[in-house]
């Protein structure tokens, strides 16, 4: 074993010296926002935000849980998101693998179709008659989830990340008399799990926080996933702001919780989803670093 030097060690401890006060430095205004989201509007507008609130309330979090449809939309969010991570995953693999195969004849124009579309869009109004016209999806949940099945980006960086196993592993197999699809699942997907991870995660956060797509096509109550249900909320909210002065609505020592609020449904939305990240960090980075090598 080779002895660090006493220069070593002083630059490895102030390395983490360095990474402990940025750490820090990066979890303080989170912090901030979860201990400001359990106090008083007054209080944030008297005091601003604040480390250790004088007064606890929860009056921003039974504003959002009052009634059983906030329930509901975390419900056809995380349907969403599981199925939708699930199915774009099996699409865009088997999409990505037959571009980076060099046995598949029209793969450089199917590469560029695809590419095409990151250059060029339709548009809002020819996608918004495609979906609810001739495809019939209008206020089904799957509309939340088939158009934006296959990302082309991720496409790409997928593909990048196959074009640097080695020709051999399905060669071998195919000698060994295994299909695409065998080759896919049991032999390029299992040692693929950086660049697996990371698309995932990409794809996981798109349907977590999409809520676009609801305002278009969903006209059910029912079917509101979390993020637009949060932004209804907080309309109405701005809207009540709004109209309460002008109606001479007055009530003594009591303002309406519109940056609680706020701060409320920021701890809400991201809760769920930010415990994943850390389960996924390292294959994140390493897919990241390794898609890129080729182009």
């Amino acid at each position: 074993m080779i002895k660090e030097s006493i220069s070593d060690r002083l630059l490895k401890a102030t390395f983490y010296v360095i990474i402990a006060i940025f750490s820090v430095y990066c979890l303080v205004p989170f912090y901030a926002v979860v201990a400001s989201s359990f106090t008083t509007e007054s209080e944030i507008v008297k005091n601003g935000y604040m480390l250790l609130p004088k007064k606890f309330s929860l009056e921003a979090y039974k504003l959002i849980f009052q009634d059983n449809t906030i329930y509901r939309a975390y419900g056809v969010t995380m349907f969403v998101t599981l199925i939708g991570t699930a199915l774009s995953m099996l699409f865009t693999s088997a999409l990505s693998y037959a571009i980076s195969s060099k046995t598949v004849k029209y793969r450089n124009a199917i590469a560029f179709y695809v590419y095409f579309t990151l250059l060029f869009h339709g548009g809002l109004v020819t996608s918004y008659l495609l979906i609810s016209k001739y495809l019939g999806m209008k206020d089904s949940i799957w509309v939340l989830i088939i158009p934006s099945m296959i990302s082309a980006w991720n496409m790409f960086l997928l593909r990048n990340f196959f074009a640097t196993i080695d020709d051999s592993l399905s060669e071998s197999a195919k000698i060994d008399g295994a299909n695409d699809a065998y080759i896919l699942f049991r032999i390029i997907l299992p040692i693929s799990l950086p660049a697996i991870a990371t698309i995932g995660l990409f794809y996981a956060l798109g349907y977590w926080n999409n809520w676009f797509s609801a305002l278009l096509y969903i006209n059910d109550p029912h079917k509101y996933p979390l993020q637009y249900l949060i932004q209804r909320i907080m309309n109405n909210l701005d809207f009540i702001n709004q109209v309460a002065p002008s109606a001479n609505v007055n009530i003594p020592d009591y303002i309406p919780p519109a940056i609680t609020v706020r701060l409320a449904t920021t701890i809400v939305t991201i809760g769920p989803i930010i415990f994943l990240y850390p389960f996924l960090q390292k294959y994140f980075v390493k897919g990241l670093l390794v898609g890129a090598v080729k182009g």
